[in-house]
C-alpha cells in the first residue's frame, strides 16, 4: 500500500504506516490460515471439504446455530455461509432442522463426520500452538499481548460501525 500525504500530519505518518502494515498482515494471515488448513486436509487425504468449510465446522463445534448467527458473529465475510452450510449438509457433515419458532430459519449442528473434521482442525491448531511455544516464536505473554491488541482494534472498529448507524 502506498501512503499519500493526504493521510494526515507528517508526525502521524509512522503510525499510519504501521496501521496499514497491520491491516495487510491480518489479511495475509487469514489467507495463510486457510492455506495451512487446506494443506492439512490434503495431507490426510480428505479432499472433498475446503478450508473455509473445515473452519466453519471447527467454529460451530458442539453448538447448534443458524446461518444468520454465524454471519452476525462476524465470521466468514467474503464467503457464502448459506452455500457452505448447504454443501456441508449434503456431504453429511451437518444435520439441519427447521426452527420451530421461525420456520424460515434452519438450525445446524455437526454430525459424527463433522466432529471428525473439527478434531482434525483442533489437532492441527494444538500442534501449531505447541510449535509456536516450544520454538520460542511466541510465549504465553506474547500471545496474550497480541490478543489484547486485536480485541482493542475489534472493539474500535465495532464502535465505528455502530457510530455510522
Amino acid at each position: 500500500m502506498t501512503i499519500h500525504s493526504s493521510f494526515g500530519a507528517p508526525q502521524a505518518q509512522g503510525f499510519i504506516t504501521g496501521y496499514l502494515d497491520s491491516l495487510a498482515l491480518v489479511e495475509r494471515l487469514h489467507r495463510l490460515l486457510l492455506d495451512v488448513i487446506k494443506d492439512e486436509f490434503e495431507r490426510v487425504g480428505m479432499l472433498e471439504i475446503n478450508a473455509v468449510q473445515a473452519l466453519l465446522l471447527f467454529n460451530i463445534g458442539d453448538n447448534e446455530v443458524t446461518a444468520g448467527e454465524l454471519k452476525s458473529r462476524g465470521y466468514y465475510q467474503g464467503s457464502n455461509v448459506s452455500y457452505n452450510l448447504k454443501k456441508l449438509v449434503e456431504m453429511g457433515y451437518m444435520h439441519h432442522q427447521r426452527c420451530e419458532v421461525d420456520r424460515r430459519s434452519v438450525r445446524v449442528r455437526l454430525t459424527t463426520k463433522g466432529q471428525q473434521v473439527r478434531k482434525i482442525v483442533g489437532d492441527l491448531f494444538a500442534r501449531h500452538a505447541d510449535g509456536l511455544e516450544n520454538t520460542g516464536v511466541l510465549g504465553p505473554n506474547g500471545i496474550e499481548d497480541i490478543n489484547v491488541a486485536l480485541r482493542r482494534v475489534e472493539r474500535y472498529w465495532t464502535d465505528q460501525i455502530r457510530y455510522i448507524y
